[in-house]
């Protein structure tokens, strides 16, 4: 199913999972590259978010494979996806609404000030200067133009602000793959203007860009290619310029293309 001209960066071949009755997922094969923003798109109950979680190492699956470059890999908790570069932003964001936007960009990495090598790393005083660069640096390297200061409280700022925080935490460090899950929901026309300009830069950056959403406006703006899953199992996957939000609709609702074929 590999439309995109980049090789897949990362994998996943006939992954299945099994809630005690309910089989979410059947045999899900699904791949993204460097560089790409990849939708994954159904209606509730498809299978999105539980395959989301299982990449992100929330879920171990029941069946399958993940391969990263090419290389068979493991992802049996969050831990394995982070050492994989496999980072997720939720909808709920997980900021601290009580520090500031440096504080939450370093959060769990704090950078510490050096001739205090005496002491513990957790009791060495914070390089708030060292902080506030790199911060910076992140959220320039994401254009987030509608930030005013790194030195802003989270809490005081807009939902579409929030998430390009949240987004710019997540493409720190070493990661590759980025999981945005809903990030345009219960944002208005201005601040989801933000949040997709800020999606479309990740190409830039050369991440692979999985992008949940039920949005199709959106979904059209901002990928390359659209997966569409149905009943926890794979419909087909679409270059987003060779396509419609009809015959997308179409396939989430029935399995089916516009052509009348299934499209599985």
């Amino acid at each position: 199913m590999q439309l995109a001209d980049a090789p897949p960066h990362l994998s996943a071949r006939g992954i299945s999972k099994r809630f005690g009755g309910v089989q979410a997922l059947r045999g899900v094969d699904f791949e993204v590259a460097r560089g790409e923003v990849m939708a994954l798109v159904g209606d509730n109950g498809a299978g999105k978010s539980t395959l989301m979680k299982i990449l992100a190492g929330a879920h171990g699956a029941d069946a399958g494979e993940f391969l990263l470059d090419g290389k068979p890999v493991s992802i049996d908790s969050p831990r394995d996806a982070v050492s994989l570069g496999i980072q997720v932003v939720y909808q709920d964001l997980a900021l601290c609404g009580n520090l500031d936007v440096a504080a939450n960009l370093s959060l769990g990495s704090e950078p510490v000030k050096e001739g205090w090598a005496f002491l513990p790393r957790i009791l060495r005083p914070l390089d708030d200067l060292a902080m506030e660069i790199e911060a910076r640096r992140a959220i320039e390297k994401l254009e987030v133009r509608t930030l005013r200061s790194v030195r802003a409280k989270v809490g005081g700022l807009s939902g579409g602000q929030r998430q390009a925080i949240a987004i710019a935490r997540a493409v720190g460090g070493d990661s590759t793959v980025l999981l945005l899950d809903e990030p345009t929901a219960a944002l208005g026309v201005a601040q989801t203007r933000q949040v997709l300009d800020v999606v479309k830069r990740l190409r830039e950056t050369n991440h692979a860009v999985v992008y949940i959403s039920h949005n199709m406006r959106d979904v059209f703006e901002v990928s390359d290619r659209i997966c569409v899953l149905r009943h926890g199992g794979n419909v087909a996957t679409w270059r987003a310029s060779e396509t419609s939000p009809d015959e997308i609709v179409l396939a989430m609702t029935s399995g089916m293309e516009r052509s009348g074929r299934n499209a599985s």
